[in-house]
């Protein structure tokens, strides 16, 4: 396997132990904190928050430092990781989620930075490691669930995804890394520059994480607290999304269509999956919007941050994928958080929607998406 491949995939499949977990997981979060659906929305915000602080210093610091800053984030994450059970009120749980977020977000871009790199040495892998995300997520929303289900507390859980999480970090630092460029280095001044298709790019990339992060977020929550859906079945919410998205991202990977062709499909795919899962009369119907919206959102996120690489300068691929997630995290930022203050304004199915609309307007714009094919 090609240098920095399997190291890509591994650090993705760290990111998605712990989303996939927190996703099945937040229900008995909201309640550990004593959080209302305002404050768990206003919690959520502080991750995008985090991650925005941290996400363009990590993208220099991949580019000046190389090998081992990626185990290195990927180990303060997990630790992170177990933070979650320790907040028993909202204050609480937000600070945690800032710090949460910081590590999250700056992990994000090392795993991007080094998936770039290694595109640039052989086969495309980004796709498919987005793929392995989910995959990770599945099996640990799935396991949140059992486990939710048997009665472990708040503390167990996020203790075993934790552990996991490091044991894949271990994995990263054991693995060789895909060559780096030295020459045209990110330097300090480089934090303060975001070129504008770098930013477009970013804006089009935060459309699709919005939509992905409030299924991903609140999917569990709409088939209980809308729908009526036990416990266990409402973890299968997100766990059928990064199912889906897994099997979107891991089929779509020997894609060659043209891209401003691809990705105003797979947004017009999302934007229906949403509007018939906020709908929905039913669980079964609500669980058939999201598996939709879930496969025709996948491919966005992996497509438009490979495109911001495969332009960037050799030693600046670092740097060019941290003003992308940047920009791209105002999704995560914005789009739980929105959700809850909306939901908590209206109604959970009224918010829901507009998330629609959020992806019907992805699918509009992404056909000028700067340096598309």
């Amino acid at each position: 396997m090609q240098a920095g491949r399997a190291r890509t995939l591994a650090g993705f499949a760290a990111l998605g132990i712990f989303w996939g977990a927190w996703g099945a997981e937040l229900p008995a979060v909201k309640s550990h904190a004593h959080a209302s659906d305002a404050e768990l929305g206003a919690a959520l915000f502080c991750i995008g928050a985090g991650a925005l602080v941290a996400m363009r210093p990590a993208g220099v610091l991949v580019d000046r430092r190389g090998r081992g800053v990626l185990p290195g984030i990927a180990a303060v994450f997990g630790l992170s990781g177990f933070l979650p059970a320790l907040a028993t009120s909202p204050a609480a749980l937000a600070a945690v989620l800032l710090l949460l977020g910081a590590t999250s977000g700056s992990l994000d871009v090392a795993i991007n930075a080094e998936g770039v790199r290694a595109e640039a040495g052989g086969r495309p892998v980004l796709r498919l490691a987005h793929g392995v995300f989910s995959l990770a997520a599945v099996a640990a929303a799935l396991g949140a669930g059992g486990l939710r289900a048997a009665g472990v507390g708040v503390a167990g859980v996020f203790g075993i995804v934790s552990c996991m999480v490091l044991a894949a970090t271990a994995v990263t630092l054991a693995l060789e890394a895909a060559p780096r460029q030295h020459e045209d280095a990110a330097r300090l001044r480089d934090l303060l520059r975001a070129p504008w298709p770098l930013v477009a790019l970013g804006f089009l990339c935060a459309l699709a994480f919005f939509v992905e992060g409030a299924w991903q977020t609140w999917g569990a929550l709409h088939l209980q607290d809308t729908l009526g859906a036990s416990a266990a079945l409402s973890a299968a919410a997100p766990a059928l999304l990064a199912g889906c998205m897994a099997l979107g991202r891991i089929g779509g990977q020997g894609l060659r269509e043209r891209e401003r062709v691809l990705l105003p499909a797979a947004a017009t795919l999302a934007a229906a999956g949403t509007a018939v899962a906020a709908t929905a009369s039913s669980t079964g119907l609500a669980l058939a919007g999201i598996a939709a919206a879930g496969l025709g959102i996948s491919i966005c996120a992996p497509t438009l941050i490979a495109i911001a690489g495969r332009g960037a300068l050799p030693g600046r691929r670092g740097s060019a994928v941290s003003v992308v997630t940047t920009v791209a995290y105002l999704g995560f930022l914005l789009g739980p958080a929105a959700v809850g203050v909306a939901a908590n304004a209206s109604s959970l199915r009224a918010a829901l929607g507009g998330v629609a609309a959020l992806a019907l307007l992805l699918a509009v714009l992404a056909r000028r998406a700067p340096g598309a094919t």
